[in-house]
Formats: structure tokens, C-alpha cells, sequence
């Protein structure tokens, strides 16, 4: 199948407005788990994940954090200013190094009430702290292609901006959510795992899983492993064109131990990415092991995957998946590195070639979404079953929904 030319209103379903879940299930793992395999489906809920899952499978987790990345600033004349964080500057070599910056940090935005806010004028929010306070100051320095460049300024200086955005910012829920993000959010959208401060947005897939719940996986043979990407806002961003051809996908910045990887050459087969976040970051880390392997004297600038280069060369260059990981652990070592930093816009659609993962366990998505295209990159046309299914039997989509398991095989 040729990529490029797929047509996104092929990939559309109607969603009604009440199967969006506004709130999430009192209990994570009581969530429905719709279970896809060679056809057939079944359905159970999340807490019996592991009667389904293939022996002895490794399940690969995203553990990043979503930041409480929308700041509110009431201007002198009384309006709002909204200023969503999407991600640092160029001047930083990394979303952590951004987050651990001090006193002042450049971070490119999403502005609600731009025409409101002219280039230069400060906007000035005072947060309560520590018994003393916060003053958190806001400049507009330009507009960009897509987003507005801002910097932030704070005292007390000797606060990281992490430290500054918990205290000061409102956790972003997905516009599809329609209502104002709330005290219990604060804990709900994030998975109980959440350790690298960098996400706009939850690898919701994740929200389901209980400490109880991984205690029990570990008890039945089951392993665990931890990557880290960092969710953007383009995840929602929706497919406008009407083939692939002409959308640009998001880049996210990814953070892999070494550890990580050696865990994944352990596992000749059944690797399950919990999230397409996962999935992604798997995926994208044998065509950064392909590239190494080709060139052991790459960058790290040059290992990122761009949204094309897999179908236009990398394919041709395909070498085992052992091959791939071992070439990217000698590529680490040579660069006296124990962590993979970098940055992926791969995008995975039907036509893609699978090369890690065995399975998937992911939320139910948008019409038209690449998130959609990922699902049916891997349950082929019969994504279209599982979702009338899902939707047949009154499952709840989207972030805080139910979701489902696909075994390919």
C-alpha cells in the first residue's frame, strides 16, 4: 500500500457526542478491555489484562508526565490570556533541560486571545507558595509558523521551571472533554508510573493500569519496561488533508535508557506497547538502530526519524531487530551516553512494516486521526469491526474511555 496516498475519509466513523468520556470510571481498571485477535473479539475488563496477553510478554510503558502546561494571566484590562507550553525553545538541547531551567526559560505556545496581547507587553501572575508567593512574568516576543515564542520569567529565581509550572499552571485535558480541568485531574490524567516531566497531553493507554494491577502482571510472568515520549499537542491535531501525502506530522522528543533497549533484545517475540505512544517510540528506536547500524558515526541530530524516510529508504535497509538494537547500544556507548535523546515524526499507517511490537493496548480514537491510522496499521480493516463493536455495545472512547487490546497473529 502506498502511504502517501491514503485517503484519511476512509478511516472515519461517527462518533456521538455522549460515547466521549468526560470523566474517567471510579476505578482505572474497571475500564472495559475490548480484546482483538485474527478476527475475533471478546471483551473483559482492564484488571484481567492478563488473561489475554501472550506468556511471558514484555509491556512496554510510556512513563511520561503531563505538565500542568496552560497558564492563565489576567491582563491590566481585565481579559484572559491563555498560554499553552507546547515545548522549549531551540535554544535548549532537550525538553529536560528546558524543564530544569531557572529564573527564565523561552518556550513556544499556543496563545488564546493573541489579538489581545501585543509583541513585547508583559503579563504578570502572582501564585501562592511556600508561604511567600510566585511572580511569574510572561513576554511576547514573535509569532512563529505555528505557535507564539514566549518567555517566562520568575522569582523566586532558584525554582526550576518544572517546579514553576506545577505550582502555577492547570493540567490541559483534550478540547474533545469540554469542560474545565478540575482538582481530581490533577491525579486522574496521569498514570499511576508518571516520572519524566515533558507531556501535553496523557498516553492515555496507561490510565488504566493500577499499582495493584502491575503487582498482579508481575505475579502471572509478566515483565515490565519503561521509555519515555513526550506527548504533544499535535497528537490531536487533526488530518485536514485528503490524503496523507499533504499532512505534516508532529515531532516528539523521546528519552530511552539503555537499560531499556537491552531489555527488548531479551524478546524474541511479544512485546506490547501500552499506547500508540509507545508503539511510536519502539518502532522509531529500530529505524534510529538501522541508521546506526549503516553509519556508526551518525549524530544524534541525525538519528530522529523523519515522518517519510522509513517508506522512502530506510525499508530497503531492514536488518533484524536484534541487529538494529545491538548497533544503536554500540552507537550509545561510542557517544558515552546511557540515555537515547532525540526526536521522531514517524508516522505509522497501514502499509507500515511492524519491526518491534507483537500487540498493542490502546484507547479508542478520533475519526480521522493518525492515531486511528496506527490501529489499522496493525488490525488492518478490521479496525472498522472492532470500533462498531465498541460502539454497538456502549463502550466509552476517547482519554478517559474504555479501551482494547490488539494481538497480531
Amino acid at each position: 500500500m502506498d502511504t502517501r496516498s491514503i485517503s484519511i475519509s476512509d478511516y472515519t466513523y461517527t462518533l456521538p457526542e455522549d460515547r466521549i468520556a468526560r470523566y474517567p470510571l471510579p476505578e482505572r481498571d474497571a475500564s472495559r478491555l475490548l480484546v482483538y485477535q485474527q478476527g475475533s473479539i471478546t471483551e473483559d475488563i482492564y484488571r484481567n489484562i492478563g488473561h489475554y496477553l501472550p506468556p511471558a510478554s514484555l509491556l512496554v510503558f510510556n512513563n511520561t508526565r503531563v505538565l500542568a502546561a496552560r497558564l492563565l494571566f489576567r491582563k491590566p484590562s481585565g481579559g484572559t490570556i491563555e498560554i499553552f507550553c507546547l515545548e522549549p525553545g531551540d535554544e535548549y538541547a532537550g525538553l529536560s533541560i528546558a524543564m530544569e531551567q531557572t529564573g527564565a526559560v523561552y518556550w513556544k505556545c499556543l496563545i488564546g486571545g493573541a489579538s489581545k496581547w501585543k509583541p513585547g507587553q508583559v503579563l504578570q501572575k502572582n501564585i501562592p507558595y511556600n508561604g511567600s508567593g510566585i511572580v511569574l512574568e510572561a513576554r511576547y516576543l514573535e509569532k512563529q509558523d505555528d505557535c507564539f515564542r514566549v518567555e517566562l520569567r520568575w522569582v523566586p529565581a532558584g525554582l526550576s521551571f518544572a517546579a514553576v509550572l506545577e505550582e502555577a499552571g492547570v493540567i490541559p485535558l483534550p478540547p474533545y472533554i469540554k469542560r474545565p480541568a478540575e482538582l481530581s485531574d490533577k491525579e486522574r490524567y496521569q498514570t499511576v508510573y508518571a516520572r519524566q516531566d515533558g507531556s501535553v497531553a496523557a498516553p492515555t493507554a496507561g490510565l488504566h493500569f493500577t499499582p495493584v494491577l502491575l503487582g498482579k502482571l508481575e505475579q502471572q510472568q509478566f515483565h515490565s519496561c519503561f521509555i519515555t515520549l513526550h506527548v504533544g499537542a499535535g497528537t490531536f491535531k487533526p488530518v485536514k488533508s485528503p490524503t496523507m501525502e499533504s499532512h505534516e506530522m508532529h515531532a516528539e522528543f523521546m528519552d530511552v535508557p539503555a537499560t531499556a533497549i537491552r531489555q527488548l533484545l531479551q524478546f524474541e517475540t511479544s512485546i506490547i506497547a501500552v499506547g500508540t505512544t509507545s508503539a511510536r517510540t519502539l518502532e522509531s528506536l529500530y529505524w534510529m538502530g538501522v541508521k546506526a547500524f549503516g553509519n556508526p558515526l551518525i549524530t544524534a541530530e541525525q538519528l530522529a526519524i523523519t515522518q517519510w524516510e522509513v517508506y522512502d529508504r530506510l525499508e530497503e535497509q531492514a536488518i533484524p531487530r536484534a541487529t538494529a538494537l545491538e548497533a544503536l547500544l554500540k552507537w550509545m556507548a561510542r557517544s558515552g551516553t546511557q540515555r537515547l535523546i532525540s526526536k521522531t515524526k514517524l508516522l505509522i499507517a497501514p502499509g507500515y512494516p511492524f519491526k518491534i511490537i507483537s500487540g498493542l493496548a490502546t484507547n479508542f480514537h478520533q475519526p480521522q486521526s493518525t492515531l486511528l491510522l496506527l490501529v489499522a496499521a496493525l488490525a488492518g480493516t478490521d479496525w472498522k469491526k472492532m470500533y462498531a463493536y465498541a460502539l454497538e455495545n456502549d463502550f466509552r472512547f476517547l482519554s478517559y474511555g474504555d479501551g482494547c487490546l490488539i494481538l497480531a497473529g
